[in-house]
């Protein structure tokens, strides 16, 4: 059958985030976390005391579905008081150790998709990918 769809980079795109997001997720399974519980625990590694709005606008994530995904954290994360209502995100001893589990996974799955991209091109794919959603 011809197959006039993959000329279109929308559809490219597409079809490489869907096989990519499913390949890591069954990876990441391993480890007993989802995507997106990876994204949060980094985010607060790197930023520790960020609060839980500040995590759902970086990730686009809606405030309705940042309680169920901070509840599925629970260990992994304790709450701090930053001022009077603010409460900030910190990792846990546990935290910390699953983070680590997780950011093998992660980083060596990145490595095997990073070198299925022709070297000409591994330079300018980051770079390109950033371009369309910033």
């Amino acid at each position: 059958m011809h197959d006039p769809l993959p000329k279109f980079p929308g559809y490219a795109l597409r079809r490489a985030a869907y096989a990519t997001a499913a390949e890591l997720t069954g990876k990441l399974a391993e480890v007993g976390l989802r995507q997106s519980d990876v994204s949060v625990l980094m985010l607060i590694d790197a930023n520790p005391g960020v609060t839980a709005s500040a995590i759902g606008r970086q990730l686009d994530i809606q405030r309705a579905n940042m309680v169920p995904l901070l509840k599925r954290l629970e260990g992994l994360i304790d709450r701090v008081p930053i001022d009077g209502k603010s409460q900030g995100l910190e990792l846990t001893e546990a935290g910390q150790q699953r983070l680590g589990e997780a950011r093998a996974v992660v980083e060596a799955f990145e490595g095997a998709l990073l070198a299925r991209v022709p070297a000409e091109h591994r330079e300018h794919l980051l770079p390109a990918l950033e371009a369309l959603w910033r």
